[in-house]
Parts: structure tokens; C-alpha cells; sequence
């Protein structure tokens, strides 16, 4: 199976070993962006759900299907809670007390390897290699219920439209009422394969996926990079499976909310491999949340190319990469403007009124954080404050722009299981 030698290929290089920084499967994007921004939208249903669980006295079982190296259960109880001040020390919503038990199930030894070597000291978590194409394993179906059923990073992208609703009505037949469903695939829309962008929307497309964003671009030529096919999807073929999922286990899911993730950083807008116009983002952007390296501010623009015959799609990104880029010249023009000797801010450019409100937002937040800090002498106040701030400002433009329709690297859907 080409998927199987590919991953397999992925861990024995050493890119997917748990660490952060500018490079590899765990960079700083991974860890400060898209890890974060997952949690911001699964915090709702999972406070809500931690609530009830904490009512009735018990505890909460996850199913992490497709898990991989394990890296679920450090998302979920990362999670955190909404708005915490800046006293409290305990942030998480889903504090590993909470967790009754974590189970992960994935097809690739190699990736379960990993994951025991990394969490195999927690007796709540274990492992299980079983293969999901069928529907949920047996060994599954076995078990009691879980509370959260949860698919992270394209997992649910390696299966045709009939493997995916049988493995959901699989999972609502087997979950309680109440219990979350996390769904996440590839979006049909990425910039990041644009040239793939004229494939019919009514039927279902596998692109030919390579994991050659494991390489620094220097050995990325040369590497022997396994390719395998994985499905892209809208919203719409989303909503479809679960529409049929429902007729099939005979139970109600609630759609909570769909999002798109990874537009403006995902994987492959650095290797240009499905869309030669993409610009190096997701390398810049590592750079601002890496301590003590100051980023070249102005390899954060974004020069748009259209695609002929997509008007929709093209002022969609035209829009947000316009307003990433707004973003990005604002904040140096403050910086240049600001005084750091005497903590004084010369002028500053109009934050116009016809801009969205979450550019305005964006704006209006970088100024507060440059005049509130930049008069700081120790440490490298740029580096290490204000451009990872930034990062967090283009981090929260783009949540608050996508729309949830598969324009992101991950278009990624939570449900609430009824009975």
C-alpha cells in the first residue's frame, strides 16, 4: 500500500519525530497555528461536553481514528478554555484527570511505533493497528462507547465517498447521544493546488499527494518521495456523506460547525508542487514564531495569481490575501515609525473604515502590542514579541475570514451525535 511505505518513509527520516521549529512534520506552524486554531473551534463542543461529563461524575473515552504518531492526544487536552486571564495557570479544558481513556487506532506500525515511544508511560492511552477502510474496526465496535470520535490532519481523505459514510454510520451506531464527531479531509480548493482546481465538484477526485514537504528545499529534488492518492473535497460532498450517514445508522448528526484550516500556511504553498505561483509563506511565518530570529517582514506579501474561470475562488483569495497583506505593510510602517529609545510613535498610516472588522481588529491589535512593548530593552523584543504576535494577528484574520467551504489545505467538520 503506497500510503503505508509513504508514512512509513516519512518517520524513518526523522522529520516526524516530536519536535518544533522551522522545518519538519512538528514545525512552528504545526504547533502555534494549526494545532491552535483546530482547538479554538473543537473548544465550544468539548467544554460543553467536559461540562456534562463533569455533572454525571464521569470521565471521557476518545477514539482517535487515523491517529498516527498519537499526536491527537495532545491536541485534545490542549484545547483550552475560553478567554482564561492572565493568573490562571491551568488552562486546558480537557485536563488529563478528565480523560478516562485515549485510544488510537491506525494501520501503520511504524507511526504506532512512535506513538508508544512518546505516550506509552500514560496507562490511560493505548494503541491498536487495525485498518479502517471497511468501517470501524471490529476491535472498535467491541468497545463501549467513546465520547469523541476524532479524525485529525486528511485522515478521512484516504477513502472513496463509500468507505467514509460507512465508517460514519459505523461510528454513530456505535456512539452515545451527545457524543462529538470530528471529520477532516483535504479541501477541494486550496491555493495551494490551484491546477487542480477544474476537476468536475460533482464527482469525487484523488490527487496524486506527495509528503515532500518533510525536506528542506535543498534535498527536495533529489529525495525519493513516495506518492499515494488522497481525496479532495467542499462542503458540499461533505454534507452529502453525512446525509447518508444519517440514513444508514438511522441517527441525527448535527453539523456544529465546518472550517477551513491552513489557508494562507498550508504544507505545500512553500513546495509549490501542484501550484508554482504559491508564495513561501508557511517558511516566513515559521520564522515569526522562532525565538531570537527576526523575520524579513516583507516575505509575508502575497502577489496573487487568478486562475481563468474561477471568479469565485479568485476573490476569495484575492480578498484575503489583500488583507494579509494590509496587515503586513501596517505593521511596518508602525515599526518604522516607532521610536524604541524613547517609546514614541511618530505617526502611524489610517486604519480605513471600509476594511473588515477582522482586519481592522488585526490592526488595531498590532499598534497596541508595538507601543505597549517595543520600548522593552531586554531580549530582542521584535523576535521574540511583537512578530510572533503578528503571526497570531494573520493566524486570527484568516479564522475569521474562511468559510468553511474546503478553500483550506484541511476543510474540517464537527458533529454532535444524536439519538
Amino acid at each position: 500500500m503506497t500510503e503505508k511505505k509513504a508514512y512509513s518513509q516519512a518517520a524513518t527520516t526523522g522529520k516526524y519525530d516530536k519536535s518544533t521549529g522551522l522545518l519538519g512534520k512538528y514545525d512552528n506552524v504545526r504547533k502555534f497555528w494549526e494545532d491552535q486554531v483546530t482547538g479554538i473551534f473543537l473548544r465550544p463542543p468539548l467544554s460543553e461536553l467536559v461540562k456534562r461529563k463533569r455533572q454525571r461524575l464521569e470521565r471521557i473515552r476518545i477514539l482517535d481514528l487515523g491517529c498516527g504518531s498519537g499526536d491527537g492526544y495532545d491536541l485534545l487536552t490542549g484545547v483550552t478554555t475560553k478567554d482564561p486571564g492572565i493568573y490562571e495557570y491551568i488552562t486546558a479544558a480537557l485536563t488529563p484527570d478528565m480523560v478516562r481513556e485515549y485510544v488510537g487506532v491506525d494501520i501503520n506500525e511504524d507511526l504506532l511505533s512512535q506513538a508508544a515511544s512518546t505516550y506509552g508511560h500514560i496507562p490511560k492511552v493505548h494503541f491498536v493497528c487495525d485498518d479502517m477502510s471497511e468501517g470501524l474496526p471490529a476491535a472498535m465496535v467491541d468497545e463501549e462507547p467513546f465520547d469523541v470520535y476524532f479524525t485529525s490532519f486528511g485522515t478521512l481523505s484516504h477513502f472513496h465517498h463509500d468507505q467514509s459514510v460507512k465508517l460514519i454510520a459505523d461510528i454513530c451506531k456505535h456512539a452515545p447521544d451527545g457524543a462529538i464527531f470530528m471529520g477532516d479531509w483535504l479541501g477541494r480548493y486550496s491555493y495551494e493546488w490551484q491546477e487542480l482546481w477544474h476537476h468536475p465538484a460533482d464527482k469525487e477526485y484523488f490527487m496524486d499527494y506527495r509528503i515532500s514537504y518533510i525536506y528542506p528545499n535543498e534535498e527536495r529534488d533529489d529525495a525519493e518521495v513516495a506518492v499515494f492518492p488522497l481525496r479532495l473535497v467542499s462542503q458540499d460532498e461533505v454534507r452529502a456523506m453525512i446525509k447518508e450517514a444519517e440514513k444508514v445508522s438511522g441517527t441525527k448528526i448535527k453539523p456544529i460547525i465546518f472550517f477551513d484550516r491552513s489557508i494562507l500556511i498550508g504544507r505545500h504553498m512553500d513546495t509549490g508542487d501542484y501550484n508554482k505561483n504559491c508564495p513561501k509563506l508557511r517558511r516566513a511565518v515559521n520564522s515569526l514564531f522562532e525565538s531570537y530570529v527576526r523575520t524579513d517582514l516583507e516575505s509575508l506579501l502575497v502577489d496573487y495569481v487568478p486562475r481563468p474561470g474561477f471568479d469565485h475562488l479568485n476573490n476569495f483569495f484575492e480578498m484575503l490575501f489583500m488583507c494579509s497583506n494590509a496587515l503586513v505593510k501596517y505593521t511596518i510602517s508602525v515599526l518604522s515609525q516607532y521610536d524604541s529609545q524613547n517609546g514614541d510613535l511618530h505617526s502611524v498610516d489610517d486604519v480605513l473604515p471600509f476594511y473588515p472588522d477582522p482586519l481592522k481588529e488585526a490592526m488595531h491589535s498590532m499598534r497596541r502590542v508595538i507601543e505597549g512593548v517595543g520600548w522593552l530593552k531586554w531580549g530582542d523584543v521584535r523576535a521574540n514579541v511583537i512578530e510572533a504576535q503578528l503571526g497570531y494577528c494573520l493566524r486570527k484574520l484568516e479564522m475569521d475570514i474562511q468559510p468553511g467551504k474546503g478553500m483550506g489545505h484541511g476543510l474540517v467538520g464537527i458533529f454532535e451525535i444524536r439519538k
